[in-house]
């Protein structure tokens, strides 16, 4: 679920776990979220409470009256959802897909918060003469429009394949990262945890000391000896371990999804430790991560440096989705659909992907006029920021899977442009045949190059 959920939405529901916490409840309820929502709000929901003169000491002090939850006398630091708080996380997934947005954002959060009639919520704002019903519709429009900003031919595939992009067991494929998720799994069960969370994973890649990333984060000061010290200082969950099935907690489940997506950007047809330690510090979160934090680790430097081996083999997936990013950014765009993919593979000007369609008789200068004829210059590029759309990431899939297959050690443009004509209703493919060629005469001529 969680990875639908927007960093800022994510925030929240953290937050709302901090604030369970702190009141030393057992679990996280609805009303935890209303005094999150209060502490993080920003723009036109910080106003909406302002003009109410809701404050974070009287909303949190309103709901300490009202809650009579269990209380608990263990420190957890990551304290479980209560039902009701679930139920409250699915009304904001049908909110979101009501309202046609593919991501949940925090005012998807907020309206489903201050409208819910399971908890105090509703009761506590209407002590401060709250308008729920204004303040929902006032955050819908705000919704709409943010969703418009985003908008582009390919965005709406991005909730489809979002959910089938977090395969576990691909992570169980190489043999190095089929070691590190059995010992992070063993762990788990020796901790007595339900869920396996980022600092098993981080102290199953540190064990093994001849992996290359266990060598550099060793330069950097970080060993398993120092990790797991500061582990002790952080961890104390008590909860029971379930053999017959791994969850990942939210900060795990989005650091793997993001190590699956790193591995085919840097053109791997396999998951690597390397891999999931850039998914885990990628994520930003976690205990793990807080950790290495407190560590004064550099994120940035760290990332760069375990790219420097990785990047002298100049694999050319990295290449082509660089050049990718490049010619999103020139169309003022923070989304990477198939067109970007193609022309990076067009930028890239010397794989197999790159000779077939100059057999083709097809010029970067003639698909850039063509994609910009489709698609338009947007005015929302932010390099920080920039995503895949839904069918890009179904490309990579297509490509990394094509790449495997054929026991190839690398992704290379023509798995990419093969992956791309698998996609007939993509913008690549109506640009392509704009330009007088079909899928058929492109797998033909990625034939004959292979052969």
């Amino acid at each position: 679920m969680f990875e639908k959920f927007t960093e800022n939405a994510i925030n929240l529901i953290t937050e709302a776990q901090n604030q369970a916490k702190l009141l030393n409840n057992a679990y996280v309820q609805p009303e935890h979220l209303l005094i999150a929502m209060v502490k993080q709000a920003k723009g036109i929901s910080l106003r909406l409470f302002r003009n109410c003169n809701i404050t974070l000491e009287a909303v949190t002090k309103e709901v300490e009256n009202r809650l009579r939850f269990e209380k608990t006398q263990k420190e957890l630091p990551l304290v479980p959802f209560g039902e009701e708080f679930k139920n409250l996380l699915k009304d904001a997934v049908g909110l979101a897909k009501r309202s046609g947005s593919s991501y949940i954002l925090f005012e998807h959060l907020f309206i489903v918060t201050i409208q819910d009639k399971f908890s105090y919520n509703s009761r506590i704002l209407e002590n401060f003469k709250f308008d729920v019903k204004n303040a929902g519709e006032i955050l819908l429009k705000l919704v709409q429009k943010k969703y418009k900003k985003l908008s582009h031919p390919e965005i709406e595939d991005l909730e489809e394949t979002e959910e089938k992009n977090l395969n576990p067991e691909q992570f169980f494929e190489d043999e190095s990262a089929f070691k590190i998720f059995s010992n992070a799994l063993a762990k788990l069960q020796n901790s007595g945890y339900e869920i396996l969370g980022t600092e098993q994973i981080i102290s199953a890649i540190l064990a093994e000391k001849n992996f290359e990333v266990a060598r550099i984060l060793e330069e950097n000061g970080i060993n398993l000896e120092v990790f797991e010290k500061k582990l002790l200082e952080v961890t104390s969950r008590e909860a029971e371990y379930d053999k017959n099935r791994v969850v990942f907690t939210p900060s795990a489940f989005i650091a793997m999804d993001l190590a699956s997506l790193t591995a085919k950007e840097l053109g791997s047809p396999i998951i690597k430790p390397e891999h999931i330690f850039l998914g885990l510090l990628k994520a930003k979160r976690g205990v793990a991560y807080d950790i290495l934090k407190s560590l004064n680790v550099n994120d940035e430097d760290l990332i760069q440096e375990i790219l420097k081996p990785i990047e002298k083999q100049i694999p050319q997936a990295l290449t082509v989705l660089r050049l990718a990013k490049q010619e999103a950014g020139r169309l003022e765009r923070n989304v990477v659909g198939s067109e970007m993919i193609l022309l990076g593979i067009m930028s890239e000007g010397t794989g197999i992907g790159f000779q077939v369609l100059n057999d083709l008789e097809i010029t970067l200068k003639d698909l850039r006029q063509t994609i910009e004829k489709l698609i338009g210059y947007g005015h929302e590029y932010s390099e920080n920021e920039i995503i895949f759309t839904g069918r890009a990431k179904k490309i990579l899939e297509v490509a990394w899977k094509k790449a495997k297959k054929y026991r190839k050690p690398r992704i290379m443009s023509e798995h990419l442009l093969y992956a791309i004509t698998t996609e007939p209703s993509s913008v690549a493919m109506k640009a392509l045949e704009q330009l007088g060629t079909d899928a058929v005469e492109i797998r033909q001529g990625i034939l004959q190059r292979v052969t």
